[in-house]
This record gives structure tokens, sequence and C-alpha cells, in this order.
């Protein structure tokens, strides 16, 4: 599955979690922060996915650098995990 962010749309963290809760179907009871994203994506969403961040600096300007370190880094936390649990299919992330 691939999942396109585009990141003239994200201009808060509260919109990155709701398109990748529109796009994943997180359901009803996913918590929109950050703790919550890891869960979902690390646990329970199909392998292959992957997640392309378009226009990713308006989105960093938008979120500010420290915002948007840690939603980057915990997209490839769940990267790393899924390649060093040597999983064929994988969770895959890549900014544009």
């Amino acid at each position: 599955m691939l999942v396109e962010i585009d990141g003239r749309e994200v201009r808060t963290e509260g919109d990155l979690h709701r398109l990748l809760d529109r796009a994943l179907d997180f359901g009803p009871y996913y918590g929109s922060n950050l703790d919550a994203l890891w869960d979902r994506l690390s646990r329970d969403v199909a392998r292959p996915v992957r997640v392309v961040w378009t226009h990713w600096r308006v989105s960093k300007r938008n979120l500010g650098a420290q915002k948007f370190e840690k939603i980057y880094n915990l997209l490839r936390a769940v990267e790393a995990e899924d390649q060093e649990l040597g999983h064929d299919e994988r969770f895959e992330f890549e900014l544009r």
C-alpha cells in the first residue's frame, strides 16, 4: 500500500494524524498522539506499506523543527524495526 502525505496539508500534528488515520484506517480508538501512532504503525498496519511525505519542508516549517524531528524519527524507527526483524514485507518511509 502506498500512502502519500502532502506536506502542504500538514499545518499541525493533528493534521498529520488525521491524514494517516484516514489513509490507514486506525479505527475509532486511535489516540492521535505519537505513542498511539507508534503502536498503530509498528503493530497494527498490514505490510507492505510505503509512506511518502511530499513537500515535507512545508510541514517542517509549519510544525516547527523539533516536532517535525520527533515525527520523522518515529517513522524512521518503525522502518528500522521492520528491517531489524527481517520482515520481507515492511514499512518504508521516504521524504520527497
